[in-house]
């Protein structure tokens, strides 16, 4: 598996040669160029010399090296470190999440991927084909890597929509069970986990905006507000539907408990009604010496056809009042 997936220098935004990564303090030299890199899972032998390299803290590698970070915007010294998580949707229709690291100085940028990613060649592709706007410096790579990260986003919280709108289907047209209420837990736990995701981004966005980063021109800073305004579309589409859950989590538990009710009110009836023959059982086992219907021919036939027409007529004032 190749580490340095794509090493470049540009000036002017054109991109003037490939770069070795043991040559870039060479080129880095040179104010009116910036070099673009970007990494995939790296060793640690590679980030040392990146670190080396492009003379980043110690803090931010290490971050860099063990991944497995929030998103978050850091400053140490001479370098910006920002920290991005990626997701995107597997076969299984589960969401994998990555991560996506950047140092940005002076005049470089690298980026490096971690976990489940897509590749960012496209978006160097796209940059590269627009030199007028990539000529802004490393700050617009930056924008165009976050950009792309983001609208990424779009797709997962579109299948997680759809997932809520099959529960909301079994909720209201199947018979409600503790199988829909697990759905809705599994699905609930994933919204969270986008939340965390995309919620700090907002902040980052609105940063890189407003923020004086002598790292980001200020004509580059603009451009940072459509980050900021996908970031936010992001975070107010997983609340809609967090909230749309909680509801669909609380109609579930009435119609079971509906359901439960509806169970317990037919085992009520049919007991009424058991009940009636039950009764006069009762009064007929009783070892009365004078019990004038033992002695009449038509006595068990007339008891009989009346418990029946009792029966029937309770069943009837159940079945009217819905019970039944």
């Amino acid at each position: 598996m190749r580490e340095v997936i794509n090493s470049a220098a540009y000036s002017q935004g054109l991109r003037i040669a490939n770069v070795e990564l043991g040559d870039v303090h060479e080129l880095l030299k040179e104010s009116s160029q910036f070099v673009w890199i970007g990494l995939h899972e790296p060793s640690e032998e590679i980030l040392s010399q990146v670190q080396h390299e492009f003379r980043l803290h110690d803090l931010a590698i290490e971050d860099a090296h063990l991944a497995h970070q929030r998103s978050k915007i850091e400053l140490y010294g001479d370098s910006l470190f920002v920290v991005l998580r990626t997701a995107q949707i597997n076969q299984e229709h589960h969401i994998d999440f990555g991560e996506t690291h950047f140092f940005v100085g002076t005049n470089f940028i690298v980026t490096v991927r971690h976990g489940s990613s897509v590749s960012y060649a496209d978006v160097r592709t796209r940059c590269e084909s627009t030199p007028d706007l990539l000529k802004k410096g490393q700050g617009f790579a930056l924008y165009a890597v976050m950009d792309f990260i983001v609208d990424q986003y779009f797709p997962v919280v579109h299948v997680l929509e759809q997932q809520l709108t099959v529960i909301e289907d079994k909720i209201f047209n199947e018979k409600p069970s503790r199988e829909t209420t697990q759905q809705i837990y599994l699905l609930k736990r994933e919204l969270l986990e986008v939340k965390r995701a995309v919620s700090p981004l907002v902040d980052i966005s609105n940063r890189l905006m407003r923020f004086d980063i002598k790292f980001i021109s200020d004509e580059t800073q603009p451009y940072f507000r459509d980050v900021y305004d996908h970031a936010v579309r992001v975070n107010e589409i997983v609340d809609n539907t967090r909230e749309l859950l909680n509801t669909a989590l609380d109609a579930n538990f009435s119609l079971i408990s509906i359901s439960q009710s509806d169970v317990s009110k037919k085992f009520a009836g049919w007991a009424a009604i058991i009940a009636v023959p039950t009764m006069v059982a009762g009064f007929y086992g009783m070892n009365f010496k004078f019990m004038p219907e033992l002695e009449w021919q038509y006595g068990y036939p007339t008891v009989v056809v009346c418990t029946i027409i009792v029966c029937v007529i309770v069943y009837h004032l159940f079945r009217r009042s819905g019970w039944l």
